[in-house]
């Protein structure tokens, strides 16, 4: 839908607000930056150049210093003995870290996302083993003094787990292990030898497939780089898991024989050398020696168990929920025999009913819906058939456009996300958004001389539902997100409304704001907080974005409209001057050159008579914009002039206005500014902090300089404050009221 359109800011006050205390917000943020540097600097060491704590603390919070800390600690462990208390607190860690591993495995939509998980199993084996071996030192050695000789955890393993039967407890460790050992873990390693295999067997045919869609033109060099590295990344991703698979047998063969030398080495150090008696020495050992083995084989059975998912996920997209829920149950036949089942079997004499009845009717209840579901996926597939022709019809007649059709780019586009599409076609019949976009264009065409393109509004569902993007010649100028019936509360002092709502950060001038519900407008308001509506944002957005892109949004073609369209009498000037001395393109530079700097270029009259002079003298664009700059001083300077009505300037002190003349080069209009860096850090620095001063008085001054060095003082402050205006003393009005709010 095009929209000739767009209206000004409804609520004048968001856009004065955010003009006013966006200085502030950045002025917050340097002193947060300088108060960080300086307590860097004045924590870094302690006295005699030793580490202090801060430099501990800071290294570890490094990623890479932090693992290597981890795996030397784990290596030292190997050695050094540990007290009971620490090895219950490592045992923990052990048992998070495998939960962990086992909920990443669950949850992710690809095996690549996981990419991570040999290298972590790795670790995560060596872990346990090494806690193995701490928890065996300590076993052998303080055996003896009872069963909590090992720290509290492996007692409490040891005595739930047997039940005070050691023989229990040998049985059920012995059980653990078969299934790690014979079931779990040969399983996922002969899953992933094969899929190493045929993923090394058909990389060639993939890679060939690439470079034939490539040459097809089908996709472009980006597509095809990131397909073979995709391909790459999946093949050394199950060549990894193959030799990982062998970590967590090694792992578990190692169990077994340290439960073996535990349990052996345990009651012949009990009864020869700390002189127990034979079962007290066997109960004792075992408890503590089976306690370990299962502290150590539950983390190692749930990190196989996620070594499994994640091998066998490789055909399965999505996580793993909804991939095994979405297959078990599409197939309505299925779960109605099984329901059928289990109903025979809760009739059968001598078999709990209750259990199996449940079951059953369960089963028959997502048959049900199954069936359902199909039924209406086949009839929407019929409607789609039927729908067929006419869509290929269409397509047909959109295949036959020619090909030039598809190089035309929109100007001005809005795109919107499903959930925004009331903002355009309102239950009540208007289109707001419309509405104020026609308006907008209507008061810049006013403000700043010529008519804006036509915005093209149109719906995009790959957009989040709230989202929009504003594209100018399809390049992404500006996003959002937005809620249709409810309203932006901002507080004018820039700080969070204590309004109940979604805490957000408006889209044009980053302040923060709230989207609340339309209950709580009158309470805003009442509050003293800035209120407005989901299209006035946009709208605000849309304006923003329109002056700052206005020299992009002059074309030839428009040039030449204004041209056409002046009075007879300035016609005339026009053939004097055109093509003779400057061409339509000159004439569109310097009005671009205005543009960008927010003058207007409504009084072209004017703008022409200067042009028409400057050329006596030069055709450079940017002197011939300088001397048009001089004629339109009124209007410059009506523009910038406040509320109380006088001129706000921050003049250029001398030193910089001699700083700025020595570091020119060359002549005429071949100069350029060759300024020292830290120079020009210390200018960039000097202005932000002067203006944030005055913005935080109420003022929104100019800076004066002289004529000579005024485009180079622009070319710096427009790249870190492109709305302050920058003006010469040639383009002060003589009959303007001024006030000195400052210097530089």
């Amino acid at each position: 839908m095009d929209a000739s359109a767009v209206p000004q800011f409804r609520n004048g006050g968001l856009a004065a607000a955010a003009q006013t205390f966006g200085a502030r917000g950045r002025q917050r943020g340097d002193a947060a930056t300088m108060t960080d540097t300086t307590i860097g600097q004045g924590s870094s060491k302690s006295a005699g150049g030793i580490p202090s704590l801060n430099d501990v603390v800071t290294m570890l919070k490094r990623g890479d210093l932090a693992l290597a800390f981890g795996v030397l600690t784990i290596l030292v462990v190997l050695i050094l003995p540990l007290p009971s208390v620490v090895l219950d607190l490592f045992l923990a860690i052990s048992i998070t870290l495998s939960i962990l591993i086992l909920m990443t495995a669950l949850f992710i939509q690809a095996p690549l996302e996981f990419s991570a998980f040999p290298t972590i199993l790795l670790i995560s084996t060596m872990l346990r083993l090494s806690l193995n071996l701490a928890s065996t030192r300590l076993i052998l050695s303080h055996g003896h003094e009872g069963t909590a000789a090992a720290g509290h955890v492996i007692e409490a393993f040891g005595n739930f787990v047997m039940g005070g039967n050691f023989v229990i407890g040998i049985i059920v460790f012995s059980i653990l292990v078969i299934v790690n050992f014979v079931v779990i873990t040969k399983g996922s390693g002969r899953i992933a030898e094969v899929a190493a295999r045929f993923h090394l067997d058909a990389m060639p045919g993939k890679q060939m497939a690439i470079d034939a869609d490539l040459s097809a033109g089908l996709i472009d060099e980006k597509t095809a780089k990131e397909r073979r590295k995709a391909l790459e990344d999946e093949s050394g991703f199950f060549g990894a898991m193959d030799g990982a698979s062998k970590f967590v047998r090694g792992d578990a063969v190692a169990g077994l024989l340290v439960v073996f030398i535990n349990i052996i080495g345990g009651i012949i150090i009990g009864v020869a050398q700390q002189g127990l008696g034979f079962a007290e020495a066997a109960r004792t050992y075992t408890l503590l020696t089976v306690g370990d083995g299962l502290v150590t084989q539950v983390p190692a059975l749930i990190v196989s168990t996620a070594a499994g998912l994640l091998v066998s996920k490789a055909g399965v997209s999505g996580a793993a929920d909804k991939a095994l829920m979405g297959q078990l149950s599409g197939y309505p036949q299925a779960l109605g025999m099984s329901a059928a089942v289990m109903l025979v079997l809760a009739a059968l004499p001598g078999i709990p009913m209750l259990p199996f009845l449940a079951l059953g009717s369960g089963a028959a209840a997502l048959a049900w819906k199954s069936r359902a579901r199909k039924r209406a996926a086949a009839v929407a597939a019929e409607a789609n058939a039927a729908a067929a022709p006419e869509a290929a019809a269409a397509a047909a007649a959109a295949a036959e456009e020619p090909i030039s059709a598809a190089l035309k780019i929109d100007d001005l586009k809005i795109e919107l996300g499903y959930a925004l599409l009331p903002l355009v076609n309102g239950p009540d019949g208007t289109d707001r958004l419309t509405e104020q976009i026609k308006a907008l264009r209507r008061s810049l065409a006013i403000e700043m001389g010529f008519v804006m393109p036509a915005v093209r509004i149109l719906d995009n569902v790959q957009l989040e539902a709230n989202s929009y993007v504003i594209k100018i010649k399809e390049v992404d100028a500006g996003s959002g997100r937005v809620w249709p019936n409810q309203y932006m509360v901002m507080d004018p002092a820039g700080n969070q409304v204590g309004v109940p709502g979604i805490h957000t950060t408006e889209p044009t001038f980053g302040l923060p704001a709230t989207w609340v519900d339309a209950a709580l407008k009158e309470e805003a308001t009442l509050k003293g907080y800035t209120v407005v509506d989901a299209a006035t944002v946009m709208s605000t957005h849309l304006t923003e974005l329109l002056k700052n892109n206005m020299s992009d949004l002059l074309s030839y073609g428009e040039v030449q409209k204004l041209l056409k369209e002046l009075p007879k009498e300035q016609g005339e000037l026009v053939k004097d001057i055109v093509p003779s001395q400057i061409n339509v393109s000159g004439i569109q530079r310097v009005l671009q050159l205005l543009l960008a700097e927010r003058i207007s270029i409504r009084d072209l009259s004017t703008i022409l008579e200067g042009i028409a002079d400057a050329l006596a003298f030069s055709r450079n664009p940017a002197t011939i914009v300088e001397h048009v700059r001089a004629r339109l001083a009124r209007q410059i300077c009506a523009q910038n002039t406040s509320v109380n009505g006088y001129l706000p300037l921050i003049a250029l002190s001398a030193k910089w206005e001699q700083a700025f003349a020595e570091s020119l080069i060359g002549q005429g209009e071949e100069r350029s500014l060759a300024m020292q860096p830290s120079k020009l850090s210390e200018f960039m620095i000097a202005v932000r902090d002067r203006f944030e001063q005055a913005a935080r008085e109420g003022e929104a001054p100019v800076l004066v300089t002289s004529a000579a060095i005024r485009p180079f003082v622009r070319s710096l402050v427009e790249r870190f404050r492109s709305q302050t205006s920058v003006l010469s003393q040639a383009e002060i009005h003589p009959r303007a009221r001024l006030k000195t709010v400052g210097s530089i």
